[in-house]
């Protein structure tokens, strides 16, 4: 259903791995230990308890959905163990057992919306997989739409793998967005995007239905195909040289050497909690990519365009502190009126 992002995570996973244990200005050296739960949702906490009760590893890097994410934190819990989740997120959510190390929603999501608004229109149409990522990720952009005066003419949600959209560009057709907010996961995803490639080549489509995305990244081309094209995207890292990884491959390889960073020098600390690690390594001096309090990465803001297979950036924000609940919410520059109540 999502291969291509897992095999990119995995990738990136043990090229941080080869680079770590073949750098001679490091005492750490990783002993993979690997399990593969295919994408079944139900295989994911029996697998990551298996691996913390019967190896030595205490770190674990994978899951590429938030459902399989929110599986594993309790065995995390249990067995004191970390895991990296390098694949971007929601927000609402900081546990002590998780490094996030991709971008969450105001790093993200909230900056490509308010590049889209100006640039493309103030009507969206959002569309997402029926889980966690698709509904919250309309939700807040529903707040952001509205708050710049825009409107959300619809939103419709499809299972992890569906590809039955008759329905959703039923609705597109009819309505006309500005702009589709696609939080669609793997093949439903691809489908999606094939569909909508065909009704742009009807004569009133022929301009507009730019697709945006907050979870496509370059290890999905060739996936999508074609009908990809001309697609936004927001993330921290893309592809600078027309790799293929995109940043779940280098956001995996990152994380890889952010731990190594923190047991540098430190026999042992593998077993420590991941706040003790960061603080040990702020109060060493070292900067880190975590933020020792919420365990969420500083990221870019790169918000780009698939042009010829390629992503083409549109703009850049400097790397900007998480905020996963979103209490810094700044509100874009609203073309509408407002009324201010004064007495």
């Amino acid at each position: 259903m999502y291969a291509a992002l897992s095999r990119a995570t995995r990738d990136g996973v043990l090229r941080g791995v080869e680079e770590v244990n073949s750098d001679p200005e490091l005492d750490v050296c990783f002993r993979v230990t690997e399990r593969d739960p295919e994408g079944r949702l139900d295989r994911y906490a029996p697998q990551c308890r298996e691996i913390l009760r019967s190896s030595a590893a205490r770190h674990i890097f994978g899951c590429i959905t938030s459902a399989s994410r929110k599986e594993v934190i309790p065995e995390l819990e249990r067995f004191d163990g970390v895991l990296w989740y390098p694949v971007p997120y929601e927000g609402f959510e900081a546990s002590e057992r998780v490094a996030y190390m991709h971008s969450c929603p105001n790093q993200h999501l909230l900056p490509l919306l308010d590049w889209a608004l100006p640039a493309l229109g103030a009507c969206a149409y959002l569309v997402g997989s029926n889980y966690i990522w698709g509904w919250e990720m309309a939700q807040i952009a529903r707040e952001r739409i509205a708050a710049a005066g825009g409107q959300v003419l619809g939103d419709r949600y499809l299972p992890i793998g569906d590809t039955e959209l008759d329905h959703i560009i039923h609705d597109i057709r009819t309505l006309k967005p500005s702009f589709i907010l696609n939080s669609l996961v793997g093949d439903s995803s691809y489908a999606f995007l094939a569909r909508l490639a065909e009704l742009k080549q009807e004569a009133d489509f022929a301009e507009g239905l730019t697709v945006l995305s907050c979870n496509f990244t370059e290890c999905e081309i060739e996936a999508a195909g074609k009908a990809a094209e001309g697609l936004v995207s927001a993330g921290p890292w893309f592809e600078p040289d027309g790799g293929a990884g995109g940043s779940f491959h280098e956001m995996a390889r990152q994380s890889v050497r952010e731990l190594a960073g923190l047991l540098q020098g430190r026999p042992g600390a593998e077993e420590l909690p991941l706040a003790e690690l960061l603080h040990l390594a702020v109060r060493s001096g070292r900067t880190t990519r975590l933020d020792p309090v919420h365990l969420h990465a500083r990221q870019p803001a790169i918000i780009a365009r698939l042009t010829n297979g390629h992503f083409d950036e549109i703009k850049r924000l400097p790397a900007m502190r998480a905020d996963p609940y979103l209490t810094q919410r700044s509100q874009p520059g609203k073309t509408g009126v407002r009324l201010k109540v004064v007495s």
